[in-house]
């Protein structure tokens, strides 16, 4: 499949498949071997307003659909999924490298989220009443659609975190344009593809333009959209909230991570260091959970970084769809040369490479973007490398005296606060992190902290803007609470 071309996506428009009329359209290649494998349109402002009228309609008549008849929809979107599930998984490392592994883990956690939206519909969209608040008096709430929301991905999860908002929109009664990532688009396509063929959901509920970040700026100032939710860096996630903002619009906004794991010496190492390094080098090192920062706490830091290092220099890198592999490319030529200028950064401003993962060829495809496991030691809490987000599989190892030091150093050391874990046998050390580190997702002898499609995903500081986060909790942003107050 790795030579495979889709041609020029299309957009969709109320289930009708459109041909962009953009003269701007750029390659989407296969990070494996750096070779074109499609062409995505930019498309225009009129195609935008096109997709958001088409939701906009549509909206009327789903919103009356029964809650149970739309949940039939969902349930056919599990199994629709289910029987592509491998084919989902194979595109999803086709265009962004990760391993088919991996991939097909992303794919169960989407899956997840139809089930935990499945749920909603039976159970999180019901309101509430209270006979008798007065004599003669009774009060009730319901929770009802608030019609049109855009849903702007990033290229790291290309179908799992576009399903942390979209089912639980559709089966409360919206309807969504989905605006997938410029550089991996093609699974979320092969997706829409599913949804009008299989699924056959109403024309106009679920809708599909792509773009850049002009596209975003219309959809969230759309007159049509009611509110945007985006995943992705902080700079780009701060100026999604301000727009939403400026236009009255609601906003869910999860920005960029620098996540610190912390290893005392209560730890039990050889446990500890297949997760460690799982968080670190997974996805290679594209997620917002990824560990950034090992902090060595007290003697352990010279046996865990030797350690450490080993297991990442051994870990073999390649194309993702091969069963050998354990850490495929970055996902783009410029993300391999803006995480190899932070190596050079980190040895200018004096830390030590126990292992350089610049250089590293793989023999088949010499022009796909590769890079090994790094791992810096002798980092300080104020360098570069330890405070800004790399995006990359780059760890960088921070020596402390104490747990104290260690919180200190995630609290004040940078701006995010996505995940923070700690590894230790301690029940004291444990406690006292869970209460004192603020980081929305909290990982105690856990690597990836990545919370359930039926618990809220977390965020705190400039790592989320907003007030109700992904998955399960998007119930109260997609609705809006109206009260009757009845007296006969």
């Amino acid at each position: 499949m790795s030579s495979k071309n889709f041609g020029t996506l299309s957009l969709l428009v109320g289930n009708k498949w459109v041909e962009s009329e953009t003269a701007d359209k750029r390659d989407i290649f296969n990070p494996a071997d750096g070779r074109p494998i499609a062409r995505i349109p930019f498309s225009t402002r009129d195609e935008v307003g096109s997709s958001t009228r088409a939701a906009a309609d549509a909206f009327e008549s789903w919103k009356e659909i029964p809650i149970s008849d739309r949940v039939q929809y969902l349930f056919r979107l599990k199994q629709v999924m289910e029987a592509h599930s491998e084919e989902l998984a194979t595109l999803n490392t086709l265009n962004h490298g990760k391993t088919l592994e991996e991939s097909k883990g992303d794919v169960r956690r989407t899956i997840e989220n139809v089930e935990a939206a499945i749920a909603v519909g039976y159970s999180l969209s019901k309101g509430s009443n209270l006979d008798q608040i007065a004599k003669g008096i009774d009060t009730q709430t319901s929770k009802e659609p608030l019609g049109v929301f855009a849903i702007v991905c990033p290229f790291n999860f290309p179908l799992m975190i576009p399903f942390w908002f979209l089912p639980y929109a559709i089966v409360l009664g919206d309807t969504v344009v989905v605006k997938p990532s410029d550089l991996t688009p093609v699974p979320m396509q092969r997706m829409a593809e599913l949804m009008v063929d299989e699924v056959k959901l109403p024309p106009g509920v679920f809708n599909m333009v792509h773009g850049g970040a002009e596209v975003v700026e219309w959809l969230i100032r759309d007159g049509e959209v009611k509110g945007v939710t985006f995943v992705g860096s902080t700079p780009v996630a701060k100026a999604v909230y301000r727009i939403a903002g400026d236009a009255g619009k609601r906003a869910i906004a999860n920005g960029g991570a620098k996540n610190s794991i912390v290893v005392t010496g209560e730890a039990e190492l050889d446990a500890a260091l297949p997760p460690i390094a799982s968080s670190f080098f997974g996805n290679t090192g594209q997620r917002c959970l990824a560990g950034a920062n090992l902090i060595a706490v007290g003697p352990i830091k010279d046996e865990l970084v030797g350690k450490f290092a080993r297991t990442a220099k051994a870990l073999k890198v390649g194309n993702g769809l091969s069963p050998q592999t354990e850490m495929g490319p970055v996902v783009s030529k410029k993300a391999k040369e803006r995480i190899e200028s932070f190596l050079q950064k980190g040895v200018e401003e004096g830390a030590r490479l126990a292992t350089d993962g610049r250089g590293v060829l793989v023999g088949e495809y010499p022009d796909g973007f590769y890079m090994g496991a790094t791992v810096f030691d002798d980092v300080s809490p104020d360098m570069a490398i330890a405070k800004e987000e790399i995006f990359g599989p780059v760890a960088s190892t921070i020596h402390l005296e104490n747990l104290d030091a260690a919180i200190e150093t995630i609290n004040k050391g940078t701006k995010f606060g996505n995940m923070a874990s700690i590894f230790t046998t301690s029940g004291r050390e444990a406690r006292e992190f869970r209460r004192r580190v603020r980081a929305g997702n909290i990982g105690i002898n856990i690597g990836v902290a990545a919370p359930t499609a039926y618990f809220p995903f977390g965020g705190m500081r400039e790592s989320f803007y907003g007030i109700i986060h992904p998955q399960i909790d998007s119930v109260d942003f997609f609705t809006d609470r109206k009260i009757t107050i009845s007296r006969w």
